[in-house]
């Protein structure tokens, strides 16, 4: 059974750092594409940072204009789990923080599109 299984969210001050943690189980996401995703009630939901697939991907990397240089996605294939991590957080970036996969093995790109697993997310919340 897919499961992803988000964690480390919580409150942060304004310019501080957090990593959230989206834990795989009943597949090995290091042959998948995992994208992370924000929301904030009443607002579409907005793809934040994505990874490819490994080895075919080679760590190929991709984000949203509002995170890029603040936020990096990297990954730990021995404990199946793909990272988010932010830094320089600004109140704007408080968001429910969700991962999700398309399940199609060996991408070479990753991008928010075509997500059909997703994880029950974890509340990031930034404030002074």
């Amino acid at each position: 059974q897919v499961q992803l299984v988000e964690s480390g969210g919580g409150l942060v001050q304004p310019g501080g750092s957090l990593r959230l943690s989206c834990a795989a189980s009943g597949f090995a996401s290091d042959l998948y594409t995992i994208s992370w995703f924000r929301q904030v009630p009443g607002k579409e939901r907005e793809g934040v940072g994505c990874i490819a697939s490994d080895p075919s991907g080679a760590g190929y990397t991709f984000y949203a204009d509002s995170v890029k240089g603040r936020f990096t996605v990297s990954r730990d294939n021995t404990k199946n789990t793909v990272y988010l991590q932010m830094s320089s957080l600004k109140p704007e970036d408080t968001a429910a923080y969700y991962c999700a996969t398309d399940l199609i093995v060996g991408t070479v790109f990753c991008s928010f599109v075509g997500m059909t697993n997703w994880g029950k997310g974890t509340l990031v919340t930034v404030s002074s």
